[in-house]
């Protein structure tokens, strides 16, 4: 599944960031990476919080660095580490968190994913803490805040505007939100699917239009993958047999189609931004279908 993925991923960072698009501080070229989303690329910042959302404990981190657990919600790195190795933009990129996240440190970029998080306030509420996509984006403008408050306005805009940003968010919404039993049934009965689905999309909408506002231009936003196929959602799903569960595939297309069309319009609307759709869904259903050509057997 990686080296899909990662292809994919390298060719779209490559793309965003041909031109002029490393930030100028003291004199030095210095490439920065900002991280938002979930626990696909949470990189160890939920091991701060108080939380039911934790990957601190082995079998995780077994094929990293060390081979002891990070906080990453995988074996070894997760596809932004990965994405930022192969574009030799030096180690990895710190989780917003951590103590050592300060100073000059910030200059390569942070990441402020969490496990759990989600577009909505409420989703991963089953949790406890988390953070959230508005919570991620106070804590980067604390961020950038810091990088002008050390290197003067001019500097700090001209890394960030050329910094490469990247956004992976939206399951939770759905597999720890509409789809959670304890928590959905009521909002479900009262709320369609594209219903809910338009208020994740317009939500998302002044998240991205708000990053644009604190100087992110280069931004992939992922979509989302065939939830409906991960093992929770299946073992829930008892009609669904040895097939993924339909309905949960349904929602992530639907928010998926409106997304691609989200990214359209603030492309074409927001002056100097390079907004680009990862589309991981198809990505993700094609290693299904045809695992074999990937080297699995």
């Amino acid at each position: 599944m990686v080296p899909v993925r990662l292809a994919l991923l390298v060719f779209l960072a490559v793309l965003l960031l041909a031109g002029s698009c490393l930030g100028v501080v003291g004199g030095a070229f210095l490439p920065a990476t900002f991280v938002f989303g979930d626990s696909l690329v949470d990189a160890g910042n939920n091991n701060y919080i108080v939380s039911l959302s934790k990957a601190n404990y082995p079998p995780n981190g077994i094929d990293f660095d060390g081979h002891q657990p990070t906080g990453r919600y995988t074996n070894g790195r997760t596809i932004v580490d990965i994405l930022g190795q192969e574009m030799g933009l030096g180690g990895f990129v710190p989780p917003y968190l951590a103590p050592e996240t300060a100073g000059d440190a910030l200059l390569r970029g942070v990441n402020y994913a969490s496990g759990g998080g989600g577009i909505l306030n409420q989703t991963g509420s089953i949790f406890g803490g988390r953070i959230n996509l508005d919570a991620q984006i106070d804590n980067y403008a604390n961020n950038r805040h810091d990088l002008i408050t050390r290197h003067g306005e001019v500097a700090a805009v001209s890394l960030l505007r050329g910094a490469l940003f990247s956004v992976t968010m939206g399951s939770n919404d759905f597999i720890n939100n509409y789809l959670t039993p304890i928590l959905s049934v009521p909002q479900r009965a009262v709320t369609p699917p594209e219903t809910f689905v338009d208020s994740v999309i317009a939500k998302y909408r002044q998240q991205l239009v708000r990053l644009y506002m604190l100087d992110a231009r280069k931004i992939v936003v992922v979509n989302v993958g065939p939830i409906g196929c991960i093992p929770y959602l299946r073992d829930t799903t008892p009609s669904a047999g040895t097939a993924c569960a339909e309905f949960p595939n349904q929602l992530a297309r639907s928010f998926n189609r409106k997304l691609r069309g989200l990214v359209d319009e603030l492309t074409a609307n927001l002056t100097g931004s390079r907004f680009v759709y990862a589309d991981v869904y198809r990505i993700v259903s094609d290693i299904i279908a045809n695992y074999k050509s990937h080297g699995k057997l």
